[in-house]
């Protein structure tokens, strides 16, 4: 399998550069990254293309691509690597690399994005900034019941659909009844702090390069928040968006979860936060 292929579709002009590029992660979970391009589908804002950073899935997540690509109205870029166990970090940097517009939005192949998801990061993008997103947390049971006919309709977003499936009522759904002046008050007043979340953040492209991208010892466990303390360590500040940026997280397991990456990367984090590192020498530039 190449390690790097485009799906274009024939209705935009491949001469022009969209205006995002929106990086989803992937390794083997077709059924759930389907789901998600299919929201990626239902967006209102259309200027955007699609990167899958695949970590050495197998020939069915290519397969996936080739299909949806004759469905849907954007670009796929497609960058895979070959199974080296979880190396989350290496493959977003070459997606990274990948990108044709000058601000990216990252995501993960288990976040449906709702149908305002991208035009949110768009409108609140700003020169010495990043946005830091949230996610709404669905069970397996939900999250294998939905349909694409509810993505359509955007059901999985609607706080009384998942009422009826069985979500208890909680203060996390204001994540999705939240809009206007009230999710701008939450996004300021959450006590969560901004920080770059490898499932709903974006910045600019330039900015991510300026400090290396992601320090690729890093496996699973604060990858993401470590690439946004750097961006912090050179200046650049955060917006807090967790209220009005939305996508539904599908559940699965997390088998690469482990104690020794864990303590490996907390480890990173501490030496990046103490000596304010801008810099990773394990990087996209080696």
């Amino acid at each position: 399998m190449a390690d790097f292929s485009i799906f274009a579709q024939m209705s935009q002009k491949e001469t022009e550069s969209p205006k995002i590029s929106v990086i989803v992660s992937t390794y083997n979970a077709e059924e759930w990254l389907k789901k998600v391009l299919w929201g990626f589908n239902c967006q209102i804002f259309k200027d955007f293309e699609v990167v899958i950073a695949d970590d050495g899935s197998g020939p069915k997540t290519k397969e996936l691509l080739e299909e949806m690509s004759k469905k849907i109205f954007y670009n796929i870029v497609h960058v895979w690597q070959e199974d080296d166990g979880f190396q989350k970090s290496r493959i977003l940097n070459k997606a990274v690399e990948a990108c044709n517009a000058e601000y990216i939005i990252m995501t993960d192949g288990d976040c449906i994005p709702r149908e305002d998801f991208v035009e949110v990061h768009y409108i609140n993008k700003e020169p010495g900034y990043f946005i830091s997103g949230g996610y709404y947390m669905l069970p397996m049971n939900i999250s294998k019941m939905i349909t694409l006919e509810d993505i359509k309709k955007q059901n999985c977003f609607s706080i009384h659909w998942l009422k009826e499936q069985g979500i208890p009522k909680t203060f996390k759904n204001n994540k999705l009844t939240a809009n206007g002046i009230v999710s701008k008050l939450l996004n300021t007043f959450t006590p969560t702090n901004a920080s770059w979340n490898g499932h709903n953040s974006s910045g600019w492209k330039k900015d991510i390069l300026n400090v290396n991208g992601f320090d690729e010892r890093m496996q699973y466990g604060g990858q993401d928040r470590e690439l946004g303390e750097r961006l912090f360590n050179f200046g650049i500040k955060s917006k807090q968006l967790r209220y009005s940026a939305v996508c539904v997280h599908l559940d699965h397991k997390r088998g690469y979860k482990t104690p020794e990456s864990i303590a490996k990367n907390q480890a990173i984090r501490k030496e990046t936060r103490s000596n304010k590192l801008v810099w990773t020498h394990y990087g996209i530039t080696k």
